[in-house]
């Protein structure tokens, strides 16, 4: 096991940064993503610690030394890429093999670690197999035991499943965290798949255009997220557009309640995920403002649950109303809600963001007249 330290870590080409001054840490066995959308550098970011990429400034520390001096091959690192680059000329077993054997290890050590590197992948009896027997997902494993053979102290993964069908991803995945935990070795895991990051890591590391957006557990990034882009890219998120008033917000004929007070300038947005919008009935509140009227255009049976997609033309100014979008509602299976009808909503939590500060998380369903507004200040 080992510790990784990204201190300043940037790479620019020509004059375009790729990486923009990245500083993260990995603790010692602990399993961290590194999530964002394609050409958001962190691929780039897996490579500078592997080696592949040399960096324009920053350092690189595993276990609190410094490797930029040091090639792939000398780094106490492995790498387990998107492509499996296999060799075909090879059997599984002198794939395995091939960097045990560069290390001058007698054959006897080889056939030793290669067969139970095999036995923790499940690979057990695929020793003289060629990869173009193997299916996809067999073909992946023989790239994880590759690595794991090698007994690394960081492990570099770089969307490794993103080749395979759904459900082969899912049962790698999972096998994949079985095998981190049981071994307990340091990972690093690159990918755009939100839900492979909240499944495998002890923290998810956000980028955006090059840079940290956040580093965080699986149920901070999705409960706080710190930034616009957080919010609206894990899981699904309504952002709508406020304006300021005293003790409230505005969103075109509806208020919220605020809690603090927000700087006068300050661009307001307001972020409910989908299952914290409440179905409620027509004067169940003494304030109508905060009932959100919706028209149902799309009711989407998911199975353990139902998405609906409904216009909600209230919650938008004249000015607002050219881009409004649908309002993205989780419900109950048993909630027979079809396309043309109308609900009644309430928020029972919602962020609201302003300028470039820390959101506030309001939670108006445990609010009252007769006592201030309570709201915590996501850190």
């Amino acid at each position: 096991m080992a510790t990784l330290e990204l201190n300043g870590l940037t790479k620019r080409f020509s004059s375009r940064p790729v990486v923009d001054d990245v500083r993260l840490s990995v603790m010692d066995g602990e399993f961290v993503c590194i999530l964002g959308p394609s050409g958001c550098g962190k691929s780039t970011t897996l490579r500078m610690v592997g080696g592949f990429e040399d960096p324009t400034s920053g350092d690189v520390r595993i276990d609190g030394t410094s490797v930029l001096e040091l090639p792939p091959n000398r780094r106490p690192t492995a790498m387990v890429f998107q492509k499996y680059t296999l060799w075909p000329h090879m059997r599984v077993v002198e794939n395995i093999g091939f960097g045990l054997s560069l290390r001058g290890l007698p054959k006897s050590e080889i056939a030793r670690e290669v067969s139970e590197s095999l036995a923790l992948v499940g690979l057990t009896g695929y020793e003289r197999r060629y990869p173009a027997q193997l299916s996809g997902g067999e073909q992946q494993r023989v790239a994880l035991a590759r690595a794991l053979v090698l007994r690394p102290k960081l492990l570099l993964l770089d969307e490794p499943f993103s080749n395979l069908d759904a459900l082969l991803r899912v049962r790698l995945r999972e096998e994949l965290h079985a095998i981190q935990r049981r071994i307990k070795i340091t990972a690093i895991f690159v990918t755009h798949d939100q839900e492979e990051a909240l499944s495998l890591a002890d923290r998810i590391a956000v980028m955006n255009a090059g840079r940290l957006e956040q580093l965080d557990t699986p149920e901070q990034i999705y409960a706080r997220p710190r930034t616009l882009f957080v919010a609206d890219f894990i899981g699904q998120m309504n952002l709508l557009p406020a304006v300021r008033e005293t003790g409230r917000l505005r969103l075109g004929r509806h208020t919220l309640p605020i809690p603090i007070s927000l700087g006068a300038d300050d661009p307001v947005t307001v972020a409910v995920r989908p299952e914290d919008l409440m179905l409620v009935e027509p004067g169940a509140t003494a304030d109508p403002g905060q009932l959100w009227q919706a028209h149902i255009d799309q009711s989407i049976d998911l199975g353990h649950y139902r998405k609906v997609l409904a216009f909600a033309p209230g919650l938008f100014t004249e000015a607002d109303a050219v881009r409004q979008t649908r309002l993205k509602i989780y419900l109950p299976k048993a909630v027979m809600a079809r396309e043309g009808e109308t609900l009644w909503l309430r928020p029972t939590r919602y962020l609201v963001y302003a300028g470039a500060g820390e959101p506030v998380e309001v939670h108006p369903t445990t609010t009252n007249a007769a006592t201030a507004p309570t709201a915590a200040i996501v850190l």
